[in-house]
């Protein structure tokens, strides 16, 4: 797919409606966008590749936007394989082509089968410019964001910024949806973990004048772009991006659902506008990672499960672990028809993440809801409701 971006900058990705799960474990069910860019200029560069599931289409798309001309260069801003697999290929191809990549893709860039000859290496680091004719090309390095070699490219005289993963989402180009939803499950399940690295680049970012930003997924920013930059400002910084409440559940045989559904209906009843709710066993993992870092107020119910916690749910918390997760409210509900412990094993999983506020009523149902965890629910509303 190639289509003009401006006079001098074309698309050449590749969207993939065939990826059932991108990195092995996230459902994407409208696929991926792959994304690569062509600068026409005096040097002709070319901007990441992709994945290896797309490499013959994008050598197609970018051999038409050559339009019978050669590149001078392909610049390697990330060696993820979704990004990368295309480039010896791309180099077979053009073999006259010179690299651009930091000296830390070219460390790694062998263990990916990628062999580029020394006089074909442009080495460049923070602040270093490569100047193409009239597009100058200014390198800002990212690190993890989200691995550790990540560079980003700012082209200052269309005022590009090149963000390689950052500003990316779920789903081809061609999929009609709300960027926020699938950017932020992108960026909490990707990138999560690196909060205080994405807040460094960010902070390089607001010096420069941006017009328009390509990442390496989903769609090409050009309008209103304070309001994405501010979005990942926003969850770099682990703060609450919208007021509500999450409620999150696994239940063996129907109960502790039930009391789920009891909270949501008391926490509407006194007055909360928003209660988000999944099913753990059952709804998009990836998307509960998301709603929890999305709200500030987050209540976990859990029956116990063979004196522990159910697997799905210690895996839950692990990846709230994992991924930095602080900032917020949380309330329990636990369940278990001899001696329920559930509640105790939550709350230590969240005891070990930062500036984490518990309720004091915990909600202890025996086998079946009864009229007294009625009332410890309406309690319990109060409690993460209030401020």
């Amino acid at each position: 797919m190639n289509k003009n971006i401006t006079n001098s900058v074309v698309y050449v990705g590749v969207d993939d409606k065939t990826l059932d799960l991108f990195e092995g474990q996230y459902p994407v069910p409208n696929g991926m966008a792959y994304n690569s860019y062509v600068i026409l200029d005096e040097k002709i560069t070319v901007m990441d590749g992709v994945d290896e599931r797309a490499v013959d289409e994008w050598l197609d798309n970018v051999e038409k936007a050559l339009d019978g001309k050669k590149p001078e260069y392909i610049v390697v801003q990330h060696l993820e394989p979704d990004h990368s697999a295309g480039v010896s290929s791309f180099i077979a191809k053009y073999p006259d082509v010179k690299v651009v990549a930091n000296a830390q893709i070219f460390r790694m860039a062998t263990q990916f089968g990628i062999e580029v000859a020394e006089d074909k290496k442009v080495t460049v680091k923070e602040g270093d410019t490569l100047d193409l004719g009239s597009h100058k090309l200014n390198f800002v390095m990212a690190p993890m964001v989200h691995w550790p070699e990540v560079m980003m490219t700012y082209e200052s005289s269309e005022k590009i910024l090149f963000a390689a993963d950052a500003f990316g989402k779920f789903g081809t180009l061609d999929t009609d949806e709300d960027w926020a939803c699938e950017a932020r499950r992108y960026y909490f399940n990707i990138c999560g973990k690196f909060g205080p690295q994405v807040s460094a680049v960010l902070a390089k970012a607001d010096a420069l004048d941006i017009e328009i930003i390509c990442s390496l997924h989903g769609p090409i920013l050009t309008e209103n772009l304070e309001y994405y930059i501010n979005l990942y400002k926003t969850w770099a910084a682990y703060d609450v991006e919208a007021e509500g409440v999450f409620v999150v559940y696994a239940s063996m045989h129907g109960n502790t659902a039930k009391a789920a559904e009891l909270l949501k209906e008391e926490l509407l009843a006194q007055g909360c506008k928003k209660v988000a709710m999944h099913d753990l066993a059952r709804d998009m993992f990836s998307e509960a990672i998301e709603d929890a870092f999305k709200y500030g107020k987050l209540v976990l119910a859990s029956p116990t499960y063979e004196t522990e916690l159910m697997p799905i749910v210690s895996m839950f918390l692990h990846d709230l672990e994992h991924k930095n997760y602080q900032k917020r409210k949380v309330g329990f509900i636990q369940n278990g028809t001899w001696a329920p412990m559930s509640g105790k094993f939550m709350k230590a999983g969240f005891e070990k993440l930062s500036d984490i506020t518990f309720c004091d009523t915990m909600v202890t149902i025996k086998s079946t809801v009864s009229d007294a965890n009625k009332e410890e629910i309406k309690q319990l509303a109060k409690e993460i409701l209030a401020d």
